[in-house]
Parts: C-alpha cells; sequence; structure tokens
C-alpha cells in the first residue's frame, strides 16, 4: 500500500493494537494510528533484531515484532509529538551548523598558518582577519587563492548567522511552551538543554518514564550496575547512544558547578553540591547535578509543578 492507502486503511478500520517498530516515520505512523482511535504503540527495533531467528524478510519481520511484544515486562517506546518533534528538528539543524562552522574555521586557520598567517580561534576576529589579508596587496597571493579565501568567508559568516537563526527559532518555542520554558529555572540549563529535556522527556500530557532514576538511567547520568550472584558493583556512568545529550547536560551542570566553588553557596543545593565538589573533584560533582537535573525535571514535568531552589535559613 501507498502512504495513503495506508492512512485510508487505518482511519477504515475497527480500533485494535497496532504494533510498530521503531525506526524512520514511525513517530509520524503512531499519531495517525491514536487519531484514528488504535492503540498504536512502538517497539525498539533493538529488541525485534535480537528476537528474529531467520532471515530478514518483511514475513520474519512481522511475525518477529508479533513476538517481541509479547515477551514479559517488555517496555515499549512512547515516541515524540508533533512540537517535539519539531523541536527536535531545530536543534538537529542547530548542532550541523555548529560542527559545520568549527570544521570550515579550523581549516581556514590551519591553511593560512601554512602561509604564516596566524589566525585568531574567535570567530569575528577570524573573519576581520581574513577581510585584512584579502585587501593587502603585498602579501604575494593569487588571485585565484583570493577567490577561494574569500568563498570561505561568506561560507562561515552564513554559517554563523545560521546558528544565531536556529537558536533564536529555539528560544521562541521554549518561551511559547510552559513546560518547557520552566526548566530553565534548573541550574545548569540553558536553553539548549532546556530543549534536550523536553524533547527526551515529554510533556505533562504524556511522559516516556514511569520514575525520574528511568529517565536518567536513559539518558546516561547513572552509575552503570554489574552483578552477578550476591555481588553488587557500581561502575562508572559508562557509554550511552546520545553521547551528545549527556556531553551537553554535563557541560552545562560542569558551568554551574565551577561559579558555585568560588563563592558562598545560597542555597541547599549548592551547599550539597559544593561539599560533593570538595571531596569527589567538580567533574563528578557536575554528573551528580546532571543526575539531579534530570530527575527534578521529570518531577516537573510528571506533577505539573514548578522549580524552587530551597534558600539556606538566615
Amino acid at each position: 500500500m501507498t502512504p495513503n492507502e495506508f492512512l485510508n486503511w487505518l482511519v477504515n478500520q475497527k480500533p485494535f493494537i497496532i504494533i510498530f517498530e521503531a525506526c524512520g516515520t514511525t513517530n509520524y505512523w503512531k499519531q495517525k494510528a491514536l487519531e484514528a482511535g488504535h492503540d498504536a504503540r512502538l517497539i525498539s527495533a533493538k529488541l525485534v533484531s535480537a528476537v528474529r531467528q531467520n532471515q530478514k524478510t518483511d514475513k520474519n519481520d512481522a511475525l518477529t515484532i508479533i513476538q517481541a511484544s509479547l515477551l514479559p515486562e517488555v517496555n515499549f517506546i512512547d515516541g515524540k509529538n508533533i512540537k517535539q518533534q519539531q523541536l527536535q528538528s531545530i536543534k538537529r539543524l542547530r548542532e550541523l551548523a555548529v560542527k559545520q562552522r568549527d570544521a570550515i574555521q579550523k581549516q581556514v586557520i590551519a591553511l593560512l598558518l601554512e602561509l604564516n598567517i596566524r589566525c585568531p580561534n574567535k570567530s569575528a576576529s577570524l573573519l576581520k582577519l581574513i577581510s585584512d589579508v584579502l585587501e593587502d596587496g603585498e602579501n604575494n597571493l593569487l588571485f585565484e587563492f583570493r577567490q577561494a579565501l574569500e568563498t570561505a568567508k561568506i561560507t562561515l559568516t552564513t554559517l554563523i548567522e545560521a546558528v544565531f537563526a536556529y537558536d533564536d527559532c529555539m528560544n521562541n518555542v521554549i518561551q511559547a511552551d510552559n513546560d518547557c520554558k520552566k526548566f530553565l529555572k534548573l541550574e545548569g540549563v540553558g536553553s539548549v538543554n532546556a530543549a534536550n529535556l523536553y524533547i527526551e522527556l515529554g510533556c505533562s500530557e504524556s511522559t516516556r518514564f514511569n520514575k525520574g532514576k528511568d529517565a536518567s538511567a536513559c539518558i546516561g547520568v547513572t552509575p552503570i550496575q554489574y552483578s552477578s550472584g550476591s555481588k553488587i558493583k557500581i561502575g562508572t556512568i559508562g557509554k550511552t547512544k546520545n553521547s551528545l545529550l549527556r556531553s551537553q547536560l554535563i557541560t552545562g551542570s560542569m558551568a554551574f558547578v565551577r561559579q558555585v566553588v568560588k563563592r558562598e553557596p545560597k542555597t541547599t543545593k549548592e551547599v550539597w553540591l559544593k561539599a560533593l565538589a570538595e571531596r569527589r573533584g567538580n567533574k563528578c560533582a557536575a554528573v551528580a547535578l546532571a543526575n539531579k537535573t534530570v530527575r527534578t525535571a521529570f518531577a516537573m514535568i510528571k506533577n505539573s509543578t514548578e522549580y524552587k531552589a530551597a534558600l539556606i535559613a538566615a
């Protein structure tokens, strides 16, 4: 069936359970199936792959999805709503622009250094230097090289402007949504991490997790447990698939930790954080704060509450 035919088929069927293997476009189809009155669920592609016994064919895939969905205590994926998808798209476009901006900036700096032209690392200063190099008629640069350098300057300028434009789009979405906006009150959370938390945790109408520690474990800011028999061993936070999300949360927490250790604490959380930093170091404190931030954000979404730091009693 074509997509339109499948959509018409969904609308004309009596309500039943539909299991989608989580992949591209499944968020869209789950939304459409729910609108048609069905009980739509997403199941992990990794789980389906582990259950599949024979070769990967359409028939075997369909059978495997049913078998995987019938496993005891299987965890289905909630998926994302349309607002989360669009905010995630803005964030992904911003991340791509940042990568391209940094890549071309480093490339230009390295190439000019080969000509003994030392460049600053800041974008604004680099653009000014490139303009000065292009205007210098006594540096013996070829006309074609000047053209290439001018093109690189235009590309870099465009990417810098694109990052600012994506930031404006992200900030406008955050300010327009109450569930997303209230994350900005958390320690170490700016617009990027507010978007991260909203995308991962969902909104007040539907949350992906049952408990805060499940959200922290999914993001990767909790220690990994290695247990066998009666021996329980708690390890490091380990690796995670979404390393950029965890990195951004910990980076934001680290910026807050560095400020807290330099001054007197104002809240009970800052007292705890400063003591932890003195005892275990700033990095450990930043990971612990990121963990607490995710759990607090989950509680705010689950209970529809606002965050207010507890001040130290005078």
